[in-house]
């Protein structure tokens, strides 16, 4: 229950600085129009009118704020609303209002008749200072404020250590001379062993579900000493991701030397991150948009052909035309995969099982649906629900993740992105018959995801498109 208390705290934050840019856009919007009426139309100068407006004063007055919306929201600025810096706030602000101003300059002010180009570049320039400057103060009072509450502890962030040894006493230490709202509770013994000595050790792992909403955990740090298996620390983390908190970790050798390691404030030392997305948040943010709209678009362009799968479907065998699933998605969480169905009904009565070329359990026409993967069509409602995204690792199931953890334990760093209809695994490695091919499927999302970014996902949309048509499928 609290952990949703901070969620809600975090979408109020956010509602905030969404409905301060909707105010202060036409609050902008407004001035922009007072600006023209008085200066352009020679109403304060003395000029004869030498502007006519080419367009409706009312229709702008709706258009723009939405406008503006969406490009605040797709440069991230809502991604994370607790964290931002001066810098971040001045910057995006900046980068949203010439993109604003800019499109706003193109859409409707080049239209309007004019006796002197001059008027054109005064015009654009007074938008971008009225857009920026509005704008600004208004995210400038909540950010402020926020910060202050933050300060005075009323907004923190409680963060527990899992460890109890030399490194996890160093962090906390240091943690608590961080004035940006983390609140350390306490430690978290890895095993099962509690040492009734030391306060500060609040529980172990095996009872964190209970930590969590007793000490309403927000964040959590592992900090393992250096005698500590690595395999250890993937169990770990395997262990936390389904309770939707924040995992850093301290870097070992490893993490430093590929870069992963970050130093976000000089009073800590680096940490990973493994809850972040490895994206910035802009692309974060356009990748999100990007789903939505081309899922919409799929799944309008073939409506006639689900309609002529759902006919071969109940003409093929009998059963239901839709065939959910239980898969592991982003943090961890399960949610259903929606396919058509492909199968005979009952091909798994006794325990999940990989199919495979000759798969006796594959109706006729299910074969030619995999082919092309038509099967996986209904996936864009997955989607459209968030649960999935265009590309991203393919999720699994539970029974084999159990399985995959044991030889590949690091299987738990994909669950930090949406899983995906497509990704560079399932395009190199195709079905996947064997637990083998999972793990090798795997590899190749792990590095998927180390180089995400618009121009890949862009890259392995078309490769995916390639496949389908000539039917690489199975």
């Amino acid at each position: 229950m609290e952990h949703k208390q901070h969620n809600m705290n975090k979408q109020r934050q956010r509602i905030k600085y969404i409905v301060a840019d909707i105010l202060s856009s036409l609050l902008v919007w407004l001035c922009f129009l007072m600006f023209r009426w008085l200066v352009n139309d020679g109403r304060v100068f003395g000029y004869e009118t030498v502007l006519v407006p080419a367009f409706n004063f009312y229709i702008p007055l709706f258009v723009y704020p939405l406008a503006c919306f969406v490009v605040h929201y797709l440069s991230g600025y809502y991604v994370r609303p607790y964290k931002k810096t001066m810098a971040q706030e001045f910057l995006t602000t900046l980068t949203a209002s010439v993109i604003i101003s800019v499109g706003a300059f193109f859409a409707i002010i080049l239209d309007d008749q004019v006796s002197s180009y001059q008027r054109y570049y005064v015009s654009l320039l007074t938008l971008f200072l009225l857009q920026f400057t509005i704008s600004y103060v208004f995210r400038l009072v909540i950010t402020l404020n926020t910060q202050k509450l933050i300060r005075k502890g009323i907004i923190k962030q409680n963060t527990v250590l899992v460890g109890t040894g030399k490194n996890a006493r160093r962090i906390a230490s240091e943690l608590g001379k961080v004035k940006d709202g983390t609140q350390v509770v306490g430690f978290i013994a890895v095993d099962h062993t509690l040492n009734e000595q030391k306060a500060d050790v609040i529980g172990n792992l095996e009872n964190f579900a209970e930590l969590k909403n007793e000490y309403n955990i927000d964040s959590t740090v592992i900090a393992l000493d250096n005698d500590v298996p690595e395999n250890r620390l993937f169990q770990i983390i395997n262990q936390l991701y389904p309770y939707g908190v924040e995992i850093q970790f301290t870097p070992r050798i490893y993490e430093i030397l590929t870069g992963a390691a970050r130093i976000h404030n000089l009073d800590i030392g680096p940490l990973v991150n493994i809850t972040k997305a490895p994206m910035a948040d802009w692309e974060t943010s356009v990748k999100r948009a990007m789903d939505i709209v081309l899922s919409i678009i799929a799944l309008i362009i073939t409506l006639p052909l689900l309609c002529f799968c759902v006919i071969g479907i109940k003409r093929g065998s009998p059963g239901p035309v839709f065939y959910r699933q239980e898969r592991i998605g982003l943090y961890g969480k399960p949610f259903d995969i929606i396919k058509l169905r492909t199968m005979y009904v009952g091909s798994e009565q006794e325990h999940p099982m990989l199919s495979n070329p000759n798969d006796k359990r594959i109706t006729p026409f299910g074969r030619w649906l995999r082919k092309y993967r038509i099967d996986e069509l209904p996936q864009f409602i997955n989607v459209l629900y968030g649960e999935m995204s265009l590309v991203g690792p393919r999720p699994e199931r539970r029974y084999y993740i159990e399985q995959i953890v044991k030889e590949a334990p690091y299987y738990c760093l994909i669950y930090k992105i949406r899983p995906g209809l497509t990704s560079w695994g399932p395009i190199k490695i195709g079905y996947s018959d064997t637990v083998e091919k999972m793990i090798e499927r795997l590899n190749y999302d792990i590095i998927y995801m180390d180089s995400m970014s618009l121009k890949t996902d862009l890259k392995i949309l078309l490769y995916t498109i390639e496949v389908i048509i000539k039917g690489k499928g199975q």
